[in-house]
């Protein structure tokens, strides 16, 4: 039987099944689409990444004996949409049998039904092999309880899957590190120098332009540093357990304006690509932990294992849970256009100028630069959920639907009313200047409420509270904040939501 297997550009998993063994009536399909540049405007770093890692993908296994049909983006006859391009291959080969693994991306999975309840051939759908949870796990944990917690869940992958566990009780006498891990880095431990995959890939970002892709963002063709193979994503992984690990924890929250990348890994672009799995990720983690006990302490690993086993599991949980609702939540009835300076950096707000201004630059910003400076603006601004996703799934190279989504239009954007987060991540200039050095040097003064030289985010904070107090008058968490409006002078805070609509209303002169 002739069968032709899709491999989409998210699936680069050179360890699933399909792969074990050669077969000469298998044909392996892989696609350079207009559908996937043009679905949303992404950064030209995104599109270059995922081309390249898909080419060497498709590079080792011909090298392995397998039969690869590919498809660039500028061959002649590609259709550029993924039906038309079954389609004409399957009657072009005269395919028997078609077969797909799960896409991680409601879109693609409702495209490919409807695609495979057209055929005239059998298909089969197959799993991914990549995640630790199925689809459906979260849903059924949560079954019947009023409320979902991450905590909850967390734990019980962590019992399940026997990781950082001592028989029944977690590692280190507690579940969570996180009070740990929220030191501010002033300059020491010193962060060794990053690992350099530097390639040119002035071919690609030609091949890119002259097809008309559309994209945003910055790249220097001859130096691109993304890891774009699992040769290369492997030594990453093994770099960032020699020499980040030790202090990942610690300094997993900092920002500071003289080192973007601090201790994290940037292993997500990798995992999102499934060139590694989260399991090898974390196995590799706990061995190099167990193998330096006496040097890494658990609160370091704890803190990584949480974001994966933990956050990453969870999110993706979510969103085949709610999913396409989840795509139209707006709880907050947030209307405001996103500002200009969202894709160029030019603000005299410092803390945006470094998180947007790296983002723009390197595709990446860690989650504290997305979360508390970045989506902390556009939710005191009351930005369209909308525009804040679209932007946030094009700018980062890591970002797919079923991570970004969730992680931005629930935790960041508390659009989903509150089913992921529950409290909004929302804070004054305070918490920013207290996880780095980002106010040292800002054109404002992060201690200063209103007046010329009030950093923004003060009064916009104040504004948001008094704005959506009806909304958030029942919610416990909200206690504390809402108390402290209150007692907010009347004339004060006239002047802090005049202020905050003067930002909210002219971004650009600020």
């Amino acid at each position: 039987m002739k069968r032709l297997r899709l491999i989409l550009g998210d699936q680069l998993n050179g360890n699933h099944s399909w792969f074990h063994s050669a077969d000469e009536n298998t044909m392996y399909l892989m696609a350079e689409m207009r559908q996937e540049t043009d679905y949303v405007k992404h950064h030209i770093q995104k599109v270059v990444g995922f081309f390249l890692a898909m080419r060497n993908f498709a590079s080792t296994l011909k090298s392995q004996g397998h039969n690869v049909l590919y498809l660039t983006i500028d061959y002649p006859e590609n259709p550029q949409d993924l039906g038309k391009i079954l389609k004409e291959q399957i009657a072009k080969h005269a395919i028997e049998k078609f077969e797909y693994q799960l896409p991680d991306e409601y879109r693609l999975d409702q495209q490919l039904k409807t695609i495979c309840n057209d055929l005239d051939i059998p298909w089969q759908v197959f799993d991914s092999e990549h995640f630790y949870a199925d689809r459906e796990e979260l849903a059924n944990f949560f079954k019947g309880k009023k409320q979902l917690l991450m905590e909850s869940f967390y734990r019980m992958m962590r019992k399940k899957h026997s990781i950082l566990m001592v028989n029944d009780q977690p590692e280190g006498g507690q579940w969570n590190f996180d009070q740990s891990n929220r030191k501010k880095w002033d300059g020491s431990p010193k962060i060794p120098e990053a690992l350099n995959f530097r390639k040119n890939v002035s071919d690609v970002v030609e091949t890119l332009a002259n097809a008309g892709v559309t994209t945003f963002g910055h790249i220097d063709p001859k130096n691109f540093n993304w890891p774009t193979s699992r040769e290369e994503s492997l030594q990453l992984l093994d770099f960032f357990c020699k020499n980040l690990l030790v202090h990942f924890g610690d300094y997993q929250d900092a920002l500071h304006t003289q080192e973007k990348f601090l201790f994290h890994s940037r292993l997500s672009f990798a995992m999102n690509t499934k060139m590694l799995s989260p399991k090898e990720v974390i196995d590799t983690v706990l061995e190099n932990y167990y193998a330096h006990k006496e040097d890494i302490h658990i609160s370091q690993v704890e803190g990584f294992v949480r974001q994966i086993l933990g956050w990453r599991e969870y999110m993706r949980g979510i969103y085949w849970r709610e999913m396409p609702n989840y795509a139209l939540c707006n709880a907050l009835e947030n209307h405001n256009p996103l500002p200009d300076f969202f894709w160029t950096g030019d603000t005299k707000m410092n803390c945006l100028k470094h998180a947007i201004g790296q983002s723009l630059d390197e595709a990446y910003a860690h989650h504290i630069q997305r979360l508390m400076v970045i989506g902390n603006y556009a939710l005191l601004t009351q930005t369209h959920p909308d525009e804040v996703d679209a932007w946030y799934l094009g700018v980062y190279i890591d970002a797919l639907e079923w991570v970004e989504i969730t992680n931005t239009r629930g935790m960041s954007q508390f659009a989903d009313g509150g089913l992921v987060a529950t409290k909004p991540y929302v804070s004054s200039a305070n918490y920013i200047n207290k996880m780095g050095n980002y106010c040292k040097d800002c054109h404002y003064k992060h201690t200063q409420k209103v007046g010329e030289k009030a950093c923004p985010f003060n009064a916009l904070y104040w504004n948001f509270l008094a704005e959506k107090r009806d909304y958030f008058e029942n919610n416990p968490r909200m206690g504390m904040m809402l108390n402290l409006l209150d007692k907010k002078d009347a004339k004060e805070l006239d002047e802090l939501q005049k202020r905050a609509q003067e930002v909210i209303a002219h971004p650009d002169r600020f």
